[in-house]
């Protein structure tokens, strides 16, 4: 990453820092400051769309991971979101556990069942990699719906109970907006980690070209399929959160479409970056905030056809901004975000 000028690392360990800059620190403390004092000044409905907004956060950074840095397009997101959802209210609605045991347990458990469907990645690629995973959605809702049905409750799912520490329920948005926000912190922090590492750099080597990562010495079908256990880890933990956010397990919480949306927020914020991951969630789920204001003023102004289009709008607002972004930014906002910092830091010499 470039620097201002004037502003040089001395070191390796300067080099590698997160956060290289006194203005990147104060920047970073600033957001922190404003975002963990929202509760004191923002309404309920603000709190629930930011809860939302964490926890695709924490679910698109595994997809980010998993597509964008190592090239392994998954469409059964939202299956193994349920996994972790269905496996934290077992263990904590049939045998006693509280929440904070059960939530790794969800994450590694949907990771495990990632690394089965993550198997015909080791022979296939592209559209039947795609087809493999939605195979993979359709697997795992039957075995919810008709198979595990006295461990899942069938179609009419198992509760979750809400979160408690030192005696409290987290029954209230606010106390459950600062635990997501919490976890989403620390799973952006792990995330970006992982991409700077050696398995992060043969992840983006495998995305690129994975015949030259094997001629390199690179073990394709190892990082293959770590990369689908880490993805679906980030999975099982978003999909743990929302499981006891509703304080309800049902494979309905986890529809299909979900999948096709998290990856249209991954191609709206960018592929292959953890701060397009962010961008991407955010704009994606303020954008259906924005579709709940239009549609009353589209039904007052088109009477007519009121009930077909609001039922539509959301649907049409986000397929209509992915294409716009496929066409006309295919790199996301991660890649704009990243044009307006260079020009401020050259500023006045842009040339």
């Amino acid at each position: 990453m470039s620097l201002a000028s004037g502003t040089f690392n001395q070191s390796y360990a300067q080099d590698m820092a997160i956060l290289r800059t006194r203005t990147q620190r104060v920047v970073l403390l600033a957001f922190l400051a404003f975002l963990f004092t929202c509760p004191l000044f923002i309404s309920e409905t603000w709190l629930t769309i930011m809860t939302i907004i964490g926890i695709s956060v924490i679910s698109v950074h595994g997809l980010s991971i998993l597509t964008g840095y190592c090239g392994q397009i998954s469409m059964g997101h939202s299956a193994f979101m349920a996994v972790g959802g269905y496996t934290s209210a077992i263990l904590c609605a049939k045998l006693g556990f509280s929440f904070w045991a059960a939530l790794p347990c969800a994450a590694l458990f949907a990771g495990l069942v990632g690394l089965i469907f993550g198997l015909p990645s080791l022979r296939v690629k592209g559209f039947y990699l795609i087809m493999a995973t939605i195979a993979a959605y359709f697997i795992i809702s039957w075995l919810v719906h008709f198979q595990l049905t006295g461990l899942t409750g069938g179609v009419f799912g198992l509760a979750a109970p809400k979160p408690e520490i030192f005696g409290m329920v987290l029954r209230s948005r606010a106390s459950y907006f600062y635990l997501v926000m919490i976890i989403a912190c620390l799973a952006t922090v792990v995330a970006i980690n992982i991409v700077r590492s050696r398995v992060g750099r043969a992840f983006i080597a495998i995305r690129d070209n994975d015949l030259a990562a094997e001629v390199m010495g690179i073990n394709i079908w190892a990082y293959k399929l770590l990369a689908f256990f880490i993805g679906c880890v980030f999975a099982g933990l978003a999909g743990s959160l929302l499981a006891h956010y509703y304080a309800w397990a049902s494979i309905e919480a986890f529809p299909f479409m979900d999948s096709v949306w998290y990856l249209g927020m991954l191609i709206i914020g960018g592929m292959g970056s953890t701060t397009g991951a962010i961008l991407g969630a955010v704009s994606f789920r303020l954008l259906d905030y924005l579709v709940i204001i239009l549609a009353p003023m589209l039904a007052e102004t088109f009477p007519a056809i009121a009930p077909q289009a609001s039922a539509s709008l959301s649907l049409i607002m986000r397929g209509l901004v992915i294409i716009v972004f496929l066409i006309f930014e295919p790199r996301g906002l991660a890649h704009g975000w990243g044009l307006i910092k260079a020009y401020f830091r050259l500023w006045p010499f842009s040339h």
